[in-house]
């Protein structure tokens, strides 16, 4: 373009042509005889993208050209390509996404996997492969720490003649409901409750003395008991009732904990030989 033009100026014609999208991008190289700088600068101010000044040689003004050819196409190749990496950009983007939400998905099955092969089917608390795991982690832990370990074993009282009388689906339920009353006792995050075997539970106590455990057993008596679950032919009660046996010591690593379980079970049977819906301590 000129600057000096009849109608609109140079000036005009290129802000006009900058302000459309479809023209916009092209080019556009000043020619005038005005040599000012204020006029130079003008020229580059409104979109120009060079400035020659007459007169001028032809070699001058073809090789300007060629060069914002080059320009040119270096920009629109380099536009390309950064849609290009955009595009790849966007679409890692959603891979990742894709993949971070499987993982998350296969974090969540795993999670429950984990909670299903810890967790007994029919009550709902901990079965006794992880009692036995949990019972042994707190056993080495509290021999570390020099720290009580205490332990209660809960047996549902004639629960055979329950499931007899009431019928195993009953019988499940009460189970399930036993459960819960117990799990509903344990106050402290590290106290913990699992299904031992049949009608029996067990109770970890983690840097529990034995006054603390003779508590907590009084408080899960106490709670069965105000379930009344009915048990017409019991010996003991007419309601569903148990028996508890208590131990409590300080571990030893070169010491299995099979031995605090063995002192639990042995008060448990004292407890039934003093005629059942009671609690024994190991002494």
């Amino acid at each position: 373009l000129d600057i000096q033009l009849p109608g609109l100026s140079g000036y005009e014609i290129c802000t006009e042509l900058k302000a459309e999208p479809q023209t916009r991008s092209i080019p556009i190289i000043f020619i005038s005889a005005r040599r000012e700088v204020d006029d130079i600068v003008k020229g580059f101010a409104v979109g120009g993208t060079d400035y020659i000044t007459k007169p001028f040689q032809i070699e001058e003004v073809l090789a300007r050209v060629e060069n914002q050819l080059i320009i040119q196409t270096l920009q629109t190749q380099l536009q390309e390509q950064n849609q290009t990496l955009k595009a790849q950009n966007e679409q890692l983007q959603a891979e990742i996404s894709a993949r971070s939400q499987a993982e998350q998905a296969l974090h969540k099955v795993n999670q429950r996997l984990q909670t299903l092969a810890c967790t007994d089917s029919l009550t709902e608390v901990a079965n006794r492969r992880h009692l036995d795991q949990y019972l042994r982690r707190m056993w080495l832990q509290m021999a570390r720490e020099r720290k009580s370990l205490s332990l209660i074993l809960c047996d549902l009282d004639h629960f055979k003649l329950y499931n007899d009388t009431y019928g195993h689906l009953a019988g499940d339920s009460c189970l399930r409901i036993i459960a819960q009353a117990i799990e509903r006792t344990l106050r402290r995050p590290g106290d913990f409750v699992g299904r031992y075997g049949g009608e029996e539970f067990a109770v970890v106590l983690p840097n529990t003395e034995l006054d603390g455990a003779i508590r907590v057993a009084r408080n899960i008596h106490q709670e069965i008991e105000s379930l009344k679950l009915s048990h017409s032919r019991s010996p003991v009660s007419p309601f569903v009732t148990c028996s508890l046996g208590i131990s409590a010591q300080i571990p030893y690593h070169l010491i299995p904990p099979e031995l605090l379980l063995g002192k639990a079970d042995q008060a448990l049977y004292q407890a039934k030989q003093r005629g059942r819906n009671n609690f024994c301590v190991y002494e």
